[in-house]
């Protein structure tokens, strides 16, 4: 097999599908949670805080010099970073815990015997009632 149609197949198998629609998915629900930390959390906590913006709230650690931009300790965007990882880790934690409850849910249902085995189950029983 040439590498092409080996490349073919591992392409076109649900899980890198799958895989790929999630990154898809996965950045653009970023982009939300970028904009939900940026825009509606974070303005409110800097006016309870003062009127402190964090995403520009740094440490400088020198002066701008012969146009060069002063290097700083960016503490603002790492805080809105953190916000950010922890609504999409929640996100993700109860997606998983409603697809852990949906499993558990079909797996605690008990499956129905197929026709062949309702068939033989009625047939020994007619048998047993012979006897």
């Amino acid at each position: 097999m040439s590498w092409l149609k080996e490349f073919k197949t591992f392409a076109m198998r649900g899980n890198v599908i799958d895989l790929a629609v999630g990154v898809v998915i996965g950045g653009a629900f970023g982009k939300i949670v970028t904009a939900l930390v940026d825009q509606v959390i974070m303005p409110p906590i800097g006016f309870l805080t003062g009127g402190i913006d964090f995403s520009s709230w740094a440490i400088p650690l020198g002066t701008a010099v012969e146009g060069k931009p002063e290097v700083s300790i960016k503490i603002g965007a790492f805080l809105n970073t953190v916000i950010q990882f922890v609504i999409v880790a929640f996100a993700i934690f109860l997606l998983i815990k409603v697809l852990n409850s949906v499993k558990k849910k079909e797996e605690a249902a008990p499956a129905k015997p197929s026709a062949e085995v309702a068939l033989l189950t009625e047939i020994r029983d007619a048998l047993k009632e012979r006897r």
